[in-house]
């Protein structure tokens, strides 16, 4: 059931280089910097993988060819009913658990608020008339390997009419690892999804478990100089996972590997678009959004979309820059204005493709 994908594994300069450069501003409207090649290609599991800005420098070419269709994994390609995510907050360091005036979960343990931001931004997921979740919309699934478009009478990829939250969960019945494998955050949604009461297959086809795990961890290596990325995503099926893959009572489990994004500080995002204490989270809703993006459209990697050296249509925008058609910005939701990246859009530009922050919703 697993498969070997090109692999999209950043080596990147080191935590202590990091502090001695100092951080890159961010780029100019529109700036190409391209996501550079893997190096390395040690970690295949890696889908969709944000790189820090540092680590994403240098490389170009990403950004001129379209994604193609790769056929489906396990049948599934793209993510065709209405988009489901679970937040799971992995392990007891997250702390005591309350509920603040909005009805949102909060924690103890989260000095940035983290939790609060990650609930406000999938619920606000199409709503508000919201065109950012349009772009995804012109992918499909059930064509031909290879196909770089759909027809109108293929399965789309939904538009998460309403919001996507569809709940959360505090997981504190033990410690959250300090590095966690791969198995394990595939273990642990697989989990979720039990606790969810999704067990079957039919009920996990259209959903994503996103694991988010609490400051001060290292989740498969996140934020050591062996892990210069933000986040990444893949399924529980895939045999390349570090400790192998995870077994699953309840069908194909999609699930993300989403670190405490703000330990990284500039280099996952912060303060990308908004200055001061409005951008303290803005590297939390794009690298979200990012991983959310890719999942919904290639859903059991690699058989949804990607180009010819695997990147998925996040990848292809990764720190394009701000503003524009097609670089991060602010994004309106019902539930307030987040800073989200542009993805990549193949009937862009007469069907030459680029990045697009917003596109008319495919029905």
């Amino acid at each position: 059931m697993g498969m070997s994908p090109t692999s999209k594994v950043l080596t990147g300069l080191s935590s202590i280089a990091l502090a001695a450069a100092g951080f890159a501003a961010a780029a100019p409207a529109q700036a190409d910097q391209p996501v550079s090649e893997f190096a390395g290609h040690t970690h295949p599991y890696r889908h969709g993988v944000v790189p820090t800005k540092e680590a994403a420098a240098g490389a170009a070419g990403k950004r001129t060819s379209n994604l193609h269709y790769g056929g489906g994994v396990d049948g599934i390609g793209v993510t065709t009913g209405t988009p489901k995510v679970y937040l799971v907050f992995w392990g007891s360091q997250w702390g005591t658990q309350g509920t603040d005036a909005n009805g949102y979960t909060t924690l103890s343990g989260d000095p940035s608020g983290e939790a609060v931001r990650a609930q406000q931004l999938f619920k606000g997921l199409g709503t508000n008339g919201e065109t950012w979740s349009g772009v995804m919309t012109q992918y499909c699934e059930g064509i031909a390997s290879g196909s770089t478009s759909c027809p109108s009478t293929a399965a789309h990829v939904a538009y998460p009419t309403g919001g996507a939250l569809a709940g959360v969960w505090v997981d504190t019945s033990s410690a959250a690892p300090g590095q966690a494998t791969g198995n394990q955050l595939a273990s642990e949604a697989v989990k979720a999804a039990g606790h969810f009461g999704n067990t079957t297959a039919a009920s996990n086809r259209n959903v994503q478990y996103v694991v988010l795990s609490p400051t001060g961890t290292h989740p498969d290596g996140f934020n050591t100089p062996s892990g210069t990325f933000c986040a990444w995503h893949d399924w529980n099926g895939d045999t390349t996972l570090s400790g192998g893959a995870a077994p699953s009572p309840y069908g194909d489990v999609a699930f993300t590997n989403d670190p405490y994004v703000t330990d990284m500080g500039t280099s996952c995002g912060q303060n990308y678009v908004n200055s001061g204490s409005a951008g303290l989270l803005d590297g939390v809703t794009m690298v979200y959004g990012h991983e959310y993006s890719e999942t919904i459209t290639d859903q059991n990697p690699a058989g949804g979309w990607t180009d010819s050296t695997g990147y998925e249509n996040a990848d292809k925008c990764a720190w394009k820059g701000t503003g524009g058609v097609g670089g991060a910005q602010n994004v309106n939701f019902a539930t307030g204005s987040f800073a989200m990246q542009g993805t990549w859009s193949n009937d862009y530009n007469g069907g030459a493709g680029g990045c697009q922050i917003a596109h008319p919703i495919v029905p």
